[in-house]
């Protein structure tokens, strides 16, 4: 994989449709979300506006669907620099505990909500415990309202998940949650669950819309429960030292369009939920499920990340008041 660097070849290519020297700056954006997903049109948007901004400057090159790695790997990458941007959601609450903060169950109200969180508690408190391990998040994006699927049963209350094998990302406080359920859960690559599922090897998983549709996974799965447990971001991440390596009017032309794509990304992700979930009700049996039963078995999970994180508590009465 090429590095960040300055050829000097004059001929010219063409990268999502804009021309560019071959002499310019190559940025290479990989992804594991799958073709379809909220990340991955987000991806594929955020490349385009921002070859059109760059110019001759420099060019974003776009990998998704795990073709440089999987999340794990994309986070070394990052440090590395083999890999120059990526867009981790859930395992970055393995990088650092206070994004954990997503993870608590039902906490984002809705996106006015969590707009408020972004600016409240994300930039001044998550954000400098991720910079700490290495890497700068460019861009605070959206994966979604995630919800849970499986093979054996429509899911009204935490009871119905006893010992089903539920896939869960590595992420420690999703496992904490569905363990907390009653659930089995299974921490594997998002690239791997349709064959998990197709195979037998877990029951089930939890994803936005956008990721079970555009990954297939209602031709694997029977059942969606809705359950809007967790709002996850997707962060638009570099490594630091490789971030400040790049000449400032990119570094300010990408942060620029990661700002501007926000806005777009949360209009499309708001107008395509409901479209998804009766496409995907066109194949799946749908049930909404009893939310108050699934927050009373929550609150065990707050407690915990209050207890283990120096700043969970004061996160978590700050993200309270936020949403009234």
């Amino acid at each position: 994989m090429k590095k960040w660097f300055l050829g000097m070849c004059i001929s010219v290519l063409v990268c999502g449709g804009t021309v560019v020297s071959a002499s310019a700056l190559e940025i290479v954006l990989a992804i594991s979300a799958s073709p379809g997903s909220m990340q991955y049109v987000t991806a594929e948007e955020f490349t385009r506006r921002a070859n059109e901004l760059l110019g001759d400057k420099a060019q974003v090159t776009f990998y998704g669907a795990s073709q440089l790695g999987k999340d794990k790997d994309l986070m070394q990458k990052l440090k590395l620099g083999t890999v120059h941007l990526s867009m981790p959601s859930s395992i970055m609450s393995s990088i650092a505990s206070e994004a954990g903060l997503f993870d608590m169950p039902f906490l984002v109200k809705d996106r006015a909500h969590l707009n408020r969180i972004e600016h409240a508690i994300f930039w001044p408190m998550i954000h400098p415990a991720i910079e700490a391990k290495g890497y700068q998040v460019i861009g605070f994006w959206e994966n979604g309202v995630r919800h849970i699927t499986n093979n054996v049963k429509p899911i009204n209350t935490p009871a119905d998940l006893a010992g089903l094998k539920i896939r869960t990302p590595k992420s420690t406080w999703r496992v904490k949650m569905f363990s907390a359920w009653g659930a089995n859960p299974t921490p594997m690559a998002f690239s791997e669950v349709f064959v998990g599922l197709q195979t037998g090897v877990i029951d089930g998983q939890e994803n936005p819309y956008t990721n079970i549709a555009g990954a297939k996974l209602n031709e694997v799965q029977k059942y969606l429960s809705v359950t809007g447990h967790v709002y996850t971001p997707s962060y638009l991440t570099a490594g630091k030292d490789q971030w400040a390596k790049l000449p400032e009017d990119v570094r300010m032309i990408l942060e620029e369009t990661a700002r501007n794509v926000q806005g777009w990304m949360y209009a499309t992700g708001t107008s395509d939920e409901m479209a998804l979930r009766d496409k995907l009700a066109e194949s799946m049996e749908v049930n909404v499920a009893d939310r108050a039963a699934f927050v009373e078995a929550s609150k065990p999970i707050y407690e915990e990340f209050a207890k283990e994180v120096p700043t969970g508590k004061q996160m978590i009465d700050l993200a309270m008041q936020l949403a009234e």
